[in-house]
Parts: structure tokens; C-alpha cells; sequence
């Protein structure tokens, strides 16, 4: 029998809240969007018995059982991102062919600020959608149920009766942070936790919101305005207990810019205070502020002294200034990305570094260049080179700013670096929408350019050439640009090692153009995806071919050093290759390695990774390296532990101890 009206207002309002994450190694993300919702509502609601909520949906699950947990609800939220907007449509569209009567509500940053076409194409799945901050507006749409008055609530668009789009205006942005409860400390979490005690939880952490930086690639500082309102900090250092009582070993600050407040400091020597303590939380993922060079070192200074950071993220997206004032990037001053390099570096502090392929006005030229002069000034852990996505509510994704800088882009599938296949049988892909071509990157430009990135990451980040590119620079002043250019431009009829490891980088790189995935699969090698120069390490390991890629490269260096008229001291680059050859960590190895060398290599490479400008000395030296503390015998176990996990820190290298060091007769 249907229920009439008078009998659904007593009963009470069934809410189904979803907010579906990727998982990562087994673990998954707290629900936190939706959990904000949910204490907002039982603290803020003038009758919150009226509610009645069912567990969250926090991970990707077959659709059918995602769709018969939420079809008992009056109402589902579904909170939305590039990651799960398909999965979530697609329960939309299930749940309401089968009851038209739930009402379905769209928030998070995926839903769009123009919200016409959206609804349109999804007016039998859609109901209501949610714009900005929804906590407000949440409840309001709660308290409006079962009537539909839908135009008399500020922050939704919908289509009415007739197909006319209603939007209504945007709710004011919260200034006040306190009136939001926190569902780690108001039990909404402790009760997941407890209904699924297999799960290992990732926390998602929230000190402030606001961003006051407009990067038009991001759709933060747009959506958000320059303001940041922040949440009481006693709130949050019983947070940071919360995470420890309940063992949560990460934790990822949402906070566009960490730093950016005085009292942030603070929270960081806390969160080191209670680790040392607990021994929780295992890391603290941070995005560090952007200009504020003194309070940004001293709080990414706190969280590695205490363990808590793999690695200081220094996001500098671009060297050249063009692309920075196309990107509305220009305020933030690169200068402070060098000094704060430097003194991390100086204090033993790894960092890795932030760039972005094809943003608008860059040209190979420039990219080339900028990375160059990024290992000059002293990064030889990491960067990370990042391929250029377009997101929905972004200034980038506007009609005119695609056309001014002519941006060429593709719908490739999304899936994770070091992510592994979760496909269920009724699952539905997401996508992202990348940038492959711009009108200063050609398409045959961008090739060369993520060519040239991959190549940069194999030979020098993945530490496979670092000390011979090193002394080649220092020693002999030849640019790490034409270094890593000559390995791409290599004769592969002459170097078929690495004439064939070009290739591969450059099919890829076309593949990736034609909508393929943007990193490697290999169902061999732990069945998960990797980044292509990390594949590559791996395949020269599994298939014996280390030797020959060191032969190889002691060829083609030797060479490019000689077409530029550069002459090394004699030997030096012969003991550079072999030291670096011998300090690869490598499966099956088990046996310590003493080295003769004519020169001070391995304390040169460590100084200069530390900063400073040594000096090589020709010094008969003797080094043993150390291969017997640790070693793999499981190949599988050495993809997991040297190739994926030393990736943040760069941990590729065994130890090294200098026995002997006598004067040598070179000059």
C-alpha cells in the first residue's frame, strides 16, 4: 500500500549519504564530506530524531549492492569529485528507475557552477544539485522535505515541472567555522569504524577553508575566495588524539595551503607531541603555503623531525613566467620555492618538486629549460612531473580560456599511480580531461616534452645515472638538459638498450594522446600501475639488462661530453658508472661489495646532495657497499619496497662506507 503524505511526515526521513573514494593498499578514506553533513544535521536540525541515516558509502563497490543499500532512503546525497562522478551517476540513475519517488541531491566540487547542461542530461537521475559549501543547505533541504518548494532555498539549481532551469543564489560562505561539529569527536566515525572492523582508515583533515590564490587550473581559490576561515584549534588538537586513539597511521590535510596561519606551527609541533607519544599518526600529508618561506620551512621542519612527512612538496608547477601569469600563478614567488629548496636541503630534509606538462604559453623550450635549471639549483631527490587535467568548476575549463591558449585535449580513464585494477562486474570508469597539445606544445611537442620528463625521472631521480650526471655537470659543466636530451635522441641502432627504452617512453606517450591510461600496467609486477620510468627499472632488472644499460650509457655519455669539447679527469667517468652501477639496490643480492676507485665519488655525490659545491679529489679510495642489511631475496617484495616505495624519498641506493682514501697519481 502506498504511503500517504500525512503518514510519511511522522515517520521518520531515511538520508542516504554517499562519498566513495578510491581504496590505496587496503585502506580506505574516512567519508569526511559526508560525515560533516551528517553532525551538522544532528547538531543543527530543530528535531534531528526526525532523521534517520544509514551507513555512509565510503568505497567503490558493485553498483547493484551500493543501489540496494540506499533504496530504502526518502533521500540521498551523494558527494561528488573527478574520481567517482560516474559511479555516482550511475547509482543515481539505478536508484530512480526503480523508486522515481527518492530524492536525489548532487553536491561537491564536481557539480557545475553553470549547472544548465548537467541537469539536462541527467533531469531523470537528478533532483536537486548543491553549490559551495552544503551543510547549510543541506539541512534546509531536509527541513523542506516531503514539499518540494525548491526556489525558496539559496545555494541549489534544479530543473522545474516545465524544464526550466531554477537556480537559486549562492549561499554566503561560512565565516564562522565553530558551528560545524566535528564528526571524528561526536562518534559518527567511532560507529563506522566499529561496523567495519576489516578496514584500515585513512583520515581526510580539515584546519581551515578558503584559498587566496586563483590558479586557474584549480578550482579552490575560485570557489572559495581569498578568505580563509579557520576551525578552533582546540578542536583540532583533540582531533589529532582522535586519530591516535584510533590508530589511523595517515592522515591527508584537505587545507589548500598549511602554513598560511601563525597558529599552524602550533598544530604541527602538537601533531609531533602526540606521535611521540602514540606513535600515531604514522605520516601527515600537508600542502604546504604558498611566499611564506619562514613559517612553511619551520612547519614542514616539525613534521620531518618527528617522521611525520615522506618528503617536502614544493609545487612550483612552472619555471617560466609566461605560463605563470597565464595560469594567474605570477604572485607566487619562485624565489621562495628556491630558498626554501636550499634550506631543506641543507638540513637533510628531502623535497621533490611540483610540475605541470602543457600549461598554457609553455613551449618545450621552456619546460626543458625550467627543469634543468631545477637540478642545477640542487633538486636530486625527485620531481614530479604532473600531466595537466581539466577540472569542472576550474577558470581553465571556460570556453574562451580553452580557445585563447588552443588547449587540444583528450578523455583519458583515471587510474592511480602505484593503483591496481578494482573493477567490479557492473563498475563504471571515471575519466579526467587532459591537456595533450596547446598553441605554444603541439601534440608532437608534447610527446617530447613527457618523453623528456620520463627519461629525466629514470636516469636521474630514479638515481640509475645520478652520479655520473653530477660529476658531467660539475666536474665538466655540461647542462643535465643535453645530458638527458642525448639519451633521448639516442641512435637506437647503436645503443639498442637504450634506443629501446626511448621507444617504449614514446609509444606511451602516444598512447596516452590516443585516451590510454596515463601509467603502465603490469600484471607481472605486483598487478598494479605504474609510471612509466619505474616500469622501465623494473624490466631492466627482470630481464638481466642492468649491464648492458650501464655499458651502454658509459658510451653515449663519453661521447656527448666529447661533442661539446668537455674532457672529465681520466677514469672518473668509468668510476662513476661502476659506483653508481654497484649502489642500485638490487633483488637476490646479498653479498657486501668492495669498490677501488681513483677518486672521492661517493663523498662528492653525498655532498653534493646536501647542497654544498665540492671539490672531486683524485684520492685512491676504497668503498665498501653495504648489500648484506637488507636485501630481496622476492622480486615481488623489491618492486613493492625500492621501486614504489623509495619513490617520495628516492631511497634507490644502498649505504656506502669509505675504508680507505689515499692520494692518487691522477691529475
Amino acid at each position: 500500500m502506498n504511503e500517504t503524505a500525512a503518514e510519511r511526515e511522522k515517520r521518520k526521513v531515511v538520508i542516504g549519504l554517499a562519498q566513495i573514494n578510491n581504496s590505496f593498499s587496503g585502506q580506505n578514506y574516512l567519508p569526511y564530506s559526508v560525515g560533516v553533513l551528517q553532525s551538522y544535521v544532528d547538531h543543527n536540525a530543530p528535531d534531528p530524531g526526525r532523521y534517520e541515516f544509514l551507513p555512509p558509502l565510503f568505497k567503490r563497490i558493485r553498483i547493484s549492492e551500493a543501489v540496494e543499500h540506499l533504496i530504502q532512503a526518502d533521500i540521498v546525497g551523494l558527494s561528488t569529485y573527478v574520481w567517482n562522478a560516474n559511479i555516482s551517476l550511475e547509482i543515481a540513475r539505478r536508484l530512480k528507475a526503480r523508486r522515481p519517488d527518492i530524492l536525489v541531491v548532487f553536491g561537491g566540487p564536481h557539480v557545475p557552477d553553470q549547472p544548465d547542461e548537467f541537469l539536462r542530461l541527467h533531469r531523470n537521475d537528478i533532483d536537486l544539485c548543491v553549490h559551495n559549501e552544503g551543510e547549510q543547505t543541506f539541512l534546509k533541504i531536509l527541513e523542506e522535505y516531503p514539499g518540494r518548494n525548491w526556489s525558496r532555498l539559496n545555494g541549489i539549481s534544479f530543473l522545474d515541472g516545465d524544464g526550466t532551469l531554477i537556480k537559486t543564489p549562492n549561499v554566503e560562505r561560512l565565516r564562522d567555522l565553530s558551528i560545524i561539529p566535528s564528526p571524528f569527536l561526536d562518534g559518527h566515525f567511532d560507529q563506522l569504524i566499529a561496523a567495519n572492523p576489516g578496514e584500515t582508515w585513512i583520515g581526510l583533515w580539515e584546519t581551515n577553508r578558503g584559498c587566496p590564490f586563483q590558479c586557474t587550473y584549480c578550482d579552490w581559490g575560485s570557489s572559495t575566495s581569498a578568505k580563509v576561515n579557520q576551525f578552533d584549534i582546540n578542536r583540532l588538537k583533540q582531533e589529532l588524539e582522535w586519530f591516535a586513539t584510533h590508530h589511523i597511521e595517515f592522515i591527508f590535510c584537505c587545507d589548500a595551503n598549511f602554513g598560511i596561519l601563525k597558529r599552524d606551527v602550533d598544530l604541527a609541533h602538537h601533531a609531533a607531541e602526540v606521535k611521540r607519544r602514540t606513535g600515531y599518526p604514522r605520516s601527515l600529508s600537508v600542502q604546504n603555503t604558498k611566499n611564506a618561506t619562514d613559517r612553511a620551512y619551520e612547519t614542514q621542519k616539525i613534521l620531518s623531525d618527528a617522521g611525520l612527512s615522506k618528503g617536502v612538496a614544493l609545487s612550483m608547477q612552472s619555471l617560466d613566467r609566461q605560463a605563470l601569469v597565464n595560469i594567474k600563478r605570477d604572485n607566487v614567488s619562485l624565489d621562495t620555492y628556491m630558498e626554501l629548496q636550499r634550506r631543506f636541503t641543507e638540513d637533510g630534509v628531502e623535497t621533490f618538486s611540483d610540475l605541470i606538462l602543457a600549461l598554457p604559453g609553455e613551449t618545450y623550450e621552456s619546460f626543458v629549460a625550467g627543469v634543468g635549471n631545477l637540478i642545477e639549483s640542487g633538486q636530486h631527490n625527485r620531481i614530479q612531473f604532473n600531466n595537466l587535467t581539466i577540472l569542472p568548476n576550474a577558470e581553465m575549463a571556460g570556453a574562451a580560456y580553452r580557445a585563447e591558449f588552443g588547449l587540444g585535449t583528450i578523455e583519458s580513464i583515471i587510474v592511480n599511480t602505484h593503483g591496481s585494477r578494482e573493477v567490479t562486474e557492473d563498475d563504471v570508469p571515471e575519466y579526467q580531461e587532459m591537456v595533450v597539445s596547446t598553441a605554444s606544445l603541439p601534440p608532437e611537442d608534447w610527446c617530447r616534452v613527457r618523453v623528456f620528463s620520463w627519461m629525466t625521472a629514470l636516469t636521474h631521480f630514479d638515481k640509475l645515472l645520478q652520479i655520473p650526471f653530477i660529476v658531467a655537470n660539475q666536474v665538466g659543466g655540461m647542462p643535465y638538459r643535453h645530458l638527458i636530451e642525448g639519451f633521448v635522441a639516442v641512435d637506437g641502432a647503436s645503443y639498442p638498450v637504450l634506443g629501446s627504452i626511448r621507444d617504449f617512453f614514446l609509444d606511451e606517450a602516444k598512447r596516452i594522446q590516443s585516451g590510454n591510461p596515463e601509467y603502465v600496467y603490469s600484471e607481472d609486477w605486483l598487478g598494479i600501475y605504474w609510471p612509466a620510468d619505474e616500469y622501465i627499472f623494473i624490466k631492466l632488472t627482470a630481464e638481466n639488462n642492468m649491464d648492458g644499460f650501464y655499458q651502454e650509457s658509459f658510451r653515449l655519455i663519453a661521447n656527448l661530453l666529447e661533442s661539446r669539447g668537455i674532457h672529465l679527469p681520466e677514469g672518473v667517468l668509468k668510476d662513476a658508472l661502476a659506483l653508481n652501477r654497484a649502489l642500485m639496490k638490487q633483488p637476490n643480492v646479498c653479498d657486501d661489495l668492495v669498490l677501488d676507485l681513483g677518486y672521492d665519488l661517493a663523498d662528492f655525490h653525498r655532498r653534493t646532495l646536501k647542497g654544498q659545491h665540492p671539490t672531486l679529489k683524485a684520492v685512491k679510495t676504497q668503498v665498501r657497499i653495504d648489500r648484506s642489511s637488507k636485501t630481496w631475496p622476492d622480486f615481488q617484495v623489491w618492486c613493492q619496497e625500492v621501486v614504489w616505495w623509495g619513490n617520495k624519498k628516492g631511497a634507490y641506493l644502498y649505504g656506502a662506507n669509505v675504508l680507505d682514501r689515499r692520494p692518487s697519481g691522477h691529475h
